[in-house]
């Protein structure tokens, strides 16, 4: 459940009118539920409490600052995939001990300055990146806790460019070799092989990825520790699924009875690393339709939210509920189905200024008939929105609204243009 909710056919972050927000702070606008973030965070703490878990909030979902010391708040951890998200983690108060350092491309800055931080662990994803965390933690003097990751080689389970499992990825140590790796490094200096990972991919809508995967990181870690590893982490990664379209995904516990029962067997500190699940139904991004037009047989609402504020439709192909932030007449709130019949809508494409045919929200979707300067909701927009988001076509980003209860506040100021500008104009000073 969100907190996200039409009362009398107006739509509300939890008490407060949206577009009353809209008015306040323009458009577009990305507005997250407090509520929203505690009750989903809660939700994975307890379904997974029986182990006493590390749950480290994936950074890269959303960084916002506000929503950072928020999750800090509230007990969780962060997982951060670069300098930068481990330097926003460390600002939102996160201690060094609750933050795991994954990603493909750490730099030698990156891993000196999370071994002078204390990081709880490093995700290693090859054998080069290995022996290199290695020697910079024999440099800086400073032993280095390691979890490998492990790519289990399972069947595609969701988008292919979002899917982290499948052979021939970037991620991860193969299946095949990563006990060879391992053995490599037995007796080292300056690592301590403490752990295994795995990350499946995102967003996942099936239970049964997870019990393969546990099944396959319980004998790896069998076999570690037979060869002298003392493994004492299973991490399993996040990755678990959200309601984009409808009530499609499944709750934690789903998650949480696959993998508990490997986790006791193995007596292993379980760290689960949730982005999407907690955040991404946590936020909505608020537009104001800007024109309507029809060419080649279609009709367009063009409105003020692009490609550069909202990319995931047009580099996944995702699927972003969207409707009016107030009712028109005679219209009834979100379907639950949106490939049905819907009365009193017209198909439409919901693109954005940006030039490019794929600046786009959503083609030939159901809405009731819109206006300009009608505001639209486009749902589930919490994670991988405002974080991918960018400056193409000049377009200054949008501003960030963090509402708890019938408070709201600025988390992040819309960007000006003096704003797109300042590094050049900083770096031409002096010519």
């Amino acid at each position: 459940m969100d907190f996200f909710q039409y009362k009398n056919g107006v739509l509300h972050a939890e008490a407060i009118p949206v577009h009353i927000l809209a008015e306040r702070f323009g458009t577009p606008l990305y507005i997250y539920s407090r509520a929203t973030l505690a009750r989903h965070l809660t939700q994975i703490q307890e379904a997974f409490a029986e182990a006493e878990p590390l749950i480290c909030y994936s950074v890269k979902s959303n960084g916002n600052l506000a929503l950072a010391r928020e999750m800090a708040r509230l007990g969780s951890g962060f997982d951060v995939t670069s300098g930068g998200e481990m330097y926003r983690a460390i600002l939102a108060g996160a201690p060094g001990r609750k933050i795991v350092f994954a990603g493909v491309g750490k730099s030698k800055a990156e891993l000196a300055r999370a071994l002078q931080a204390g990081v709880f662990l490093f995700n290693v994803e090859s054998e080069e990146e290995l022996h290199f965390l290695g020697g910079v933690a024999r440099e800086v003097d400073i032993p280095a806790p390691v979890a490998l990751r492990v790519n289990p080689d399972l069947p595609p389970k969701t988008h292919a460019k979002t899917d982290t499992s499948v052979k021939g990825v970037k991620f991860g140590l193969d299946i095949e070799t990563v006990l060879d790796v391992a053995r490599g490094v037995v007796g080292h200096s300056h690592l301590r092989v403490i752990g295994l990972h795995m990350h499946l991919g995102s967003p996942i809508l099936s239970a049964d990825p997870y019990r393969m995967g546990a099944a396959k990181g319980e004998h790896l870690v069998g076999e570690l520790r037979k060869m002298g590893h003392p493994i004492t982490v299973l991490n399993m990664g996040g990755g678990f699924g959200i309601h984009y379209r409808k009530q499609e995904a499944l709750p934690a516990s789903a998650f949480a009875a696959e993998i508990l029962p490997v986790v006791k067997r193995l007596g292993c500190k379980l760290v689960l690393e949730p982005g999407r699940f907690i955040v991404g139904n946590a936020g909505i991004l608020v537009s104001k339709v800007l024109y309507r037009k029809e060419s080649g047989g279609k009709k367009f609402v063009i409105q003020d939210a692009a490609m550069n504020d909202l990319i995931r439709p047009t580099l996944y192909d995702s699927f972003h509920r969207i409707w009016p932030v107030n009712l028109p007449k005679g219209a009834s709130a979100p379907p639950e189905d949106y490939e049905a019949e819907i009365p009193g809508t017209e198909k439409v494409d919901v693109v954005g200024p940006v030039c490019e045919s794929g600046d786009f929200l959503a083609k030939q979707r159901a809405l009731p008939p819109l206006a300009q300067g009608d505001l639209l909701a486009v749902f589930s927009a919490g994670a991988y929105g405002m974080a991918m988001a960018s400056n193409y076509n000049s377009r200054p980003r949008a501003a960030e609204v963090l509402v708890d209860g019938d408070t709201a506040r600025l988390a992040r100021r819309r960007e000006t243009l003096e704003d797109l500008v300042r590094p050049e104009l900083e770096a031409m000073a002096d010519w």
